[in-house]
């Protein structure tokens, strides 16, 4: 296609013809709305566009191609013409290869008419024409181009911002407002009623694979996904399924650590399941890795939810041996942790702490003889291993 570069103004011969044409238009727009329209539906998609629009749109353009060739306006690939109707036709849903071809019958239309009245011109004549008229065309499709594609953009980031508007109003709670829930389901696809989960995972995009949306939905799972700062949440519709088929499914698809709230019932609880999986998110490492649901991490969210008691009751329960030097302190931590993990049995620890269940005993007495209290009973088991898990989410949390 010829650059707007090397068209320095139309050729004295191209705006006699062209100022001539101009008397012309009302019948080259019906030329050009009947050359339109063809047996090929994918050619002629204007059905967003009613037929007076598309109509004044023909007009202004081809009287437009007209006054670029009688030079009467410049710089056709900067026209305010093409760009308008650019604009308005992605904003109507028009694709842009329909445009396109519009654009080249209306170039064929002007060509036309002006060779009608080319006379007795030379062949070189006709040429320099024809080089005029198409550098025109090419011009005005190029500022068509830009126009549609700006204006795609601007609809898919004003789209994306009325979608983060609509998600956050479900993770505030506003959902219980009927109205709202039935707009954000209508719109986000989802069902108004039925059971959610809500996933959070931490770090950004990176951390869910691309594409998880289609991919689930793939499978039948309605879900949306949504960046908050350095966690990404998922609001996932169960849709009569088990919640272990549906984690199961999100889990194939995420990295790094992620926790999953209680099922909900609809979107009016989404509020209330999101608090609830950044909870549990919040409990893990963040070394951890896969996705946990909330009932995996019940002690661990409640002391999590009482800071000040929890701090109180690590002091209290282990604050004697937290004083010993960092060593000791861990080989008696790592001990009494892995006895209460095999259900207070010594013989069952020595194994995995690498030496005889004597000396397991004999760590766990100094441990008594330091709290100051016996370590059996259900009480002690109780006390001693929320302690051990609060000092692990403590830990994790300033590694």
């Amino acid at each position: 296609m010829a650059g707007t570069s090397e068209y320095t103004g139309p050729a004295a011969g191209a705006r006699r013809l062209a100022v001539e044409c101009r008397a012309e238009v009302p019948a080259l727009t019906r030329r050009l709305m009947s050359a339109i329209f063809t047996d090929i539906p994918e050619w002629t998609d204007y059905s967003p566009v009613s037929r007076n629009d598309l109509r004044a749109g023909c007009h202004s353009y081809l009287a437009r191609v007209l006054d670029l060739l009688a030079g009467d306006v410049v710089a056709a690939d900067h026209d305010d013409v093409a760009t308008a109707i650019g604009r308005n036709r992605a904003a109507q849903g028009v694709p842009l290869e329909v445009m396109l071809r519009t654009f080249r019958l209306g170039g064929q239309v002007v060509w036309e008419a002006l060779l009608d009245r080319a006379g007795e011109l030379s062949a070189a004549e006709v040429r320099t024409i024809g080089a005029a008229t198409w550098a025109a065309i090419d011009g005005m499709s190029s500022a068509l181009v830009t126009s549609y594609r700006s204006t795609e953009l601007e609809q898919v980031r004003r789209d994306e911002r009325h979608r983060h508007g609509l998600i956050e109003d479900l993770l505030a709670g506003s959902a219980q407002d009927a109205n709202v829930a039935a707009r954000a389901a209508r719109e986000l696809n989802l069902p108004t009623h039925g059971g959610y989960l809500v996933v959070a995972v931490r770090g950004e995009r990176p951390n869910i694979e691309l594409g998880t949306e289609t991919a689930l939905a793939a499978v039948g799972i309605r879900s949306v996904w949504h960046d908050r700062v350095d966690i990404m949440v998922g609001l996932v519709s169960m849709e009569q399924r088990e919640s272990s088929v549906v984690l199961d499914q999100v889990e194939k698809r995420l990295r790094g650590p992620a926790a999953a709230s209680p099922v909900v019932a609809g979107l009016s609880q989404i509020g209330t399941a999101h608090a609830l999986a950044v909870l549990a998110l919040e409990t893990l490492p963040t070394s951890a890795q896969g996705l946990v649901s909330l009932e995996d991490r019940f002690p661990e969210a409640l002391l999590l939810r009482s800071p000040d008691v929890t701090e109180l009751m690590i002091t209290r329960t282990l604050g004697p041996v937290l004083e010993l030097p960092s060593k000791e302190r861990e080989i008696l931590l790592s001990t009494l942790a892995i006895w209460l993990t095999e259900n207070c049995s010594a013989a069952h620890a020595a194994p995995r702490l690498h030496c005889h269940r004597n000396t397991v005993i004999n760590r766990l007495q100094r441990i008594s003889s330091l709290l100051g209290r016996r370590l059996e009973g259900q009480r002690s088991y109780l006390e001693l291993s929320l302690a051990l898990a609060a000092l692990e989410m403590g830990s994790s949390r300033t590694d």
